[in-house]
């Protein structure tokens, strides 16, 4: 059974159906193995592409340039890309929380926005994303980047990201998506299942890790389907924008 499905006791982990409560923890093993090369993860798995995805992100949260006070919750956001990515685009107001439940992750995270000058305006939090420790309505943005789809329960997740959004806050979702182009997503399974394990192989020392990561984009709910889960979770106005045909898919709901 799926873990969208209510009150599932087994999940997936990438094509193997595994009991629920051991998913965060064979999660968090692979991104042990991959947090020192996670930049050149997310290149191998996206051809490069996920730099042009993420600065779409960041131009959609319309980021205060003045001193006006902007909280931005980055959850999975592990290494600090979005963060580091939010804090040179928006001006002194602007503040992140790094959350992510990987302490390796964080690591890299935190030397990363050290090494940068931002470690005043970046506050580290290590946690679940389904139980996120933070009142209602701390934040006025919520991101997630490549990491629901390794969420154990990610209806949860949802409901969380939602309940710590002040009124018209938005939360946004980068992810691997559905390829809707013929001929492209044959050429794109083949990059994925054939190339891209190869590459972790030789490259990054980790096939395994590789492999999981390219199963968890496939098992990951096609747009429509997170689309639902996100009214379910009580967002409104939801939408969703397809980048390089379906390759990925940035979506968007608001707390009205």
């Amino acid at each position: 059974m799926s873990d969208r499905a209510t009150g599932s006791e087994t999940t997936h982990f990438g094509f193997e159906d595994i009991a629920l409560r051991d998913k965060q923890g064979r999660v968090n093993r692979v991104f042990e193995e991959v947090a020192s090369n996670y930049d050149l993860m997310n290149d191998l798995m996206s051809a490069g592409l996920h730099r042009a995805w993420k600065s779409s992100l960041i131009t959609e949260l319309s980021l205060p340039r003045g001193a006006r006070r902007f909280r931005l919750l980055d959850v999975a956001g592990g290494t600090g890309d979005i963060a580091l990515r939010a804090l040179k685009r928006g001006g002194p107001g602007v503040h992140v929380t790094l959350f992510d439940i990987n302490p390796a992750m964080l690591d890299v995270g935190r030397a990363r926005t050290k090494e940068a000058g931002f470690e005043k305006r970046v506050e580290i939090v290590e946690g679940t994303a389904e139980e996120l420790p933070f009142p209602e309505h701390s934040f006025d943005a919520v991101t997630i980047s490549f990491g629901l789809r390794n969420v154990p329960q990610m209806d949860k997740a949802l409901a969380e990201a939602r309940r710590v959004l002040a009124p018209g806050g938005r939360f946004f979702c980068l992810e691997f998506s559905t390829v809707d182009v013929a001929v492209f997503d044959k050429i794109y399974d083949t990059y994925s299942f054939k190339v891209i394990p190869q590459i972790g192989k030789h490259v990054a020392g980790d096939e395994d890790a590789y492999r999981y990561l390219v199963e968890s984009i496939r098992k990951f709910p096609p747009p429509d389907d997170l689309a639902h889960m996100m009214r379910t979770a009580g967002f409104e106005r939801v939408s969703y924008t397809p980048y390089t045909g379906g390759v990925a898919a940035l979506h968007s709901g608001w707390r009205l």
